[in-house]
């Protein structure tokens, strides 16, 4: 394959197949994990990159002129600043302290300028700050991810179609993680159309409140939120499951011995739901998850650690 420009590796990613003559599932079930990590910017963000920048063109909002400016914990950056790479666009990142420093350093490799926000103002001090830098510069643009309605299209239009072409009406439960939230209802709102029987169950760290437990910091990063992200308005959604990071971060470190997985804890959380949803389920169900991004982001957070 050649390539000239690294956003033509984005999507088509594989699907890994979990059944129980290679891991202990329950009910003869089997579980399948989309491979989004194997993106090109290492994660499922890059199709909204991709999808926020093309649309952002097409309409007029950016131009050769603009600077994105996007609060993020990492992975929407790192696929904004490669995708913008490709249009010779500036980028600035509003980061909360807290998050990895390898995603920021990656942001930085890609040319984005990261500004660091206190960790215990959390995402919504970073919006903030992001909204605040957007009104003082001239000819920026703010997707603003967390309640911008094309995050979740994104996916409507990419991952899901992918998922259900590899997989078809088979799957009896969506299961995946629940960070700004686009991914996972762009995707489920994708496929409950495809398959109106199919069960739909978001997935959260402790310390995230969709299941109505206190807010605190967690080590699980990628998903959990502050809020209830928009996009959950009309989604049918059967229920969530809330993971604690010694759950998350010991079942990453199982999937990287045993299969050679190298994706981050929100990936172990992820699976950590998908196997409780299999005990609830009947016998030979067929459960899908998403495996968002990789692991190497997060070494500097002990996800390895034992």
């Amino acid at each position: 394959m050649l390539i000239h420009k690294m956003g033509a590796l984005i999507g088509s990613t594989p699907i890994f197949k979990f059944t129980h003559h290679d891991h202990p599932l329950p009910k003869n079930s089997c579980i399948y994990a989309k491979l989004e990590h194997l993106n090109p910017g290492g994660s499922v963000k890059d199709r909204l990159a991709k999808y926020l920048i093309t649309e952002g063109l097409r309409s007029g909002r950016i131009t050769e002129q603009t600077t994105i400016i996007e609060p993020t914990a990492g992975n929407t950056g790192i696929a904004l600043a490669l995708v913008a790479l490709e249009h010779k666009l500036k980028t600035i990142f509003v980061v909360p302290e807290k998050f990895s420093l390898e995603k920021q350093q990656i942001m930085k490799a890609l040319g984005a300028k990261v500004i660091n926000t206190p960790s215990q103002e959390g995402i919504k001090g970073a919006i903030a700050k992001a909204k605040e830098l957007a009104q003082s510069m001239e000819h920026s643009y703010l997707p603003l991810q967390f309640e911008n309605p094309a995050n979740p299209k994104a996916y409507t239009h990419s991952l899901g179609p992918e998922i259900f072409n590899e997989l078809g009406a088979q799957i009896t439960s969506f299961v995946a993680g629940v960070g700004s939230g686009g991914t996972f209802a762009g995707v489920a709102q994708y496929l409950k159309e495809q398959i109106p029987h199919i069960r739909l169950v978001g997935v959260e760290p402790e310390g995230s409140i969709l299941n109505g437990g206190a807010e605190h910091p967690h080590e699980i990063e990628g998903i959990g939120v502050e809020f209830i992200p928009p996009f959950f308005e009309g989604l049918s959604i059967d229920g969530f499951e809330t993971i604690s990071d010694a759950e998350g971060f010991a079942c990453t470190r199982e999937l990287a011995k045993k299969h050679g997985l190298l994706v981050g804890s929100s990936s172990g959380a992820a699976f950590v739901a998908a196997l409780r949803e299999a005990q609830r389920l009947p016998e030979n169900s067929h459960i899908l998850t998403i495996f968002p991004d990789k692991a190497d982001r997060y070494l500097s957070k002990g996800i390895y650690n034992t």
